[in-house]
């Protein structure tokens, strides 16, 4: 049977949607509708994740497309979002004000996970989505000096926190409630209490998604937050060189072992460019990132370099996607944010929210 102009319509859109996606996150784009009335076609799309810059691009590349038929002059699309709540691990209560929590953990320090951590956060806010920032590195918060915040969290009760705001991202962190120079001397029960009361006592505002700032390790600290944070995918970042992608696969499996799905990989300091001469060379090895996602069958999320302005960025409270948005690496950081999103837009979905709470009184 021959296809109808509306069917060549919707497979063409398909197609760009796998060039500028990947397929491995085919699943999170809804089929396009589509409307054709005399030489005017109109595309309308829902994302199942936030894609406020991503859907121009994504509506710039599909009207160039259509409007390169011949029976088409022109072509309209619409991108619409809708983000929902999704799975997280049994018998853990989820939080009434966040839609999703993802981890970003690397199992071990040095790798630039906070950097990553802090500007994925604002690359889905700048993608459109209500997002927060949980620093769960109690003996070493680097969030508020990263988001450029300062001061301390009001409290409108005494016993709950109010979240500090930057770039249009909610954050908490154990930072705002010590001296930047004071060490926290404390055992693990104490860190993973103090977490918790950060995570439960903040008055978070209707957020999309909470990212958390996971401390390094893969211990007492990391398990319990893992077990009893009501966490719906995980994100393990890592340098290519062998020792650092060791703990990295320890993290990925520990997030499996507790039920928590891991989205995927993002490889850090992946080529370094030289800014006077401009070889090219990785400094930390290659490929490290890509073998684990290949060995475990998780997506590698995307790869960035080793860049003397993201430390700067970092450093200055201005991180990369809000000091430079439209540069290279605010656009590499926007992508995995993305696929990141995309990815867990394919989870299930979690519907206790809509379920009505039944009380039986005797």
């Amino acid at each position: 049977m021959e296809e109808t102009l509306n069917q060549r319509i919707g497979a063409l859109v398909r197609d760009v949607q796998l060039q500028l996606v990947g397929e491995d996150m085919a699943a999170a784009l809804a089929e396009p509708a589509v409307s054709v009335e005399g030489a005017e076609a109109t595309i309308r799309l829902e994302t199942a994740f936030p894609a406020k810059r991503f859907g121009r691009e994504l509506g710039r590349a599909i009207r160039t497309a259509v409007e390169d038929l011949p029976e088409i002059d022109s072509a309209t699309v619409q991108v619409a979002t809708k983000i929902t709540p999704h799975q997280v691990q049994p018998n853990v209560e989820r939080l009434q004000a966040v839609k999703n929590i993802i981890a970003v953990s690397s199992a071990k320090g040095g790798v630039g996970k906070s950097t990553v951590s802090a500007n994925l956060a604002l690359a889905l806010a700048a993608e459109g989505a209500k997002v927060g920032m949980l620093d769960a590195d109690i003996y070493g918060p680097s969030q508020p000096r990263m988001l450029g915040v300062k001061g301390r969290p009001d409290s409108v009760d005494g016993s709950s926190f109010e979240p500090m705001m930057s770039y249009n991202v909610q954050s908490i962190s154990v930072g705002y409630l010590i001296d930047e120079e004071e060490p926290m001397i404390w055992r693990g029960p104490m860190v993973t209490k103090a977490m918790m009361q950060l995570l439960g006592n903040t008055r978070w505002k209707e957020l999309d998604y909470l990212i958390i700032d996971m401390p390094p390790g893969t211990g007492d600290i990391q398990l319990t937050l893992s077990q009893q944070v009501p966490v719906s995918g995980a994100v393990i970042v890592t340098t290519p060189q062998d020792i650092a992608t060791l703990d990295a696969r320890k993290g990925l499996q520990m997030f499996r072992k507790v039920n928590v799905p891991v989205l995927g990989i993002v490889e850090n300091m992946s080529l370094y460019t030289c800014s006077n001469c401009g070889h090219q060379e990785h400094i930390f090895g290659a490929g490290g990132g890509e073998r684990i996602a290949r060995d475990y069958g998780v997506p590698l999320l995307g790869a960035l370099p080793l860049e003397l302005r993201i430390r700067e960025h970092a450093d200055n409270g201005r991180p990369t996607v809000v000091a430079e948005p439209d540069g290279e690496i605010a656009s590499l950081y926007r992508r995995i944010a993305v696929r990141m999103a995309a990815k867990l837009s394919m989870q299930a979905t979690d519907f206790t929210h809509k379920m009505p709470k039944i009380v039986i009184k005797p």
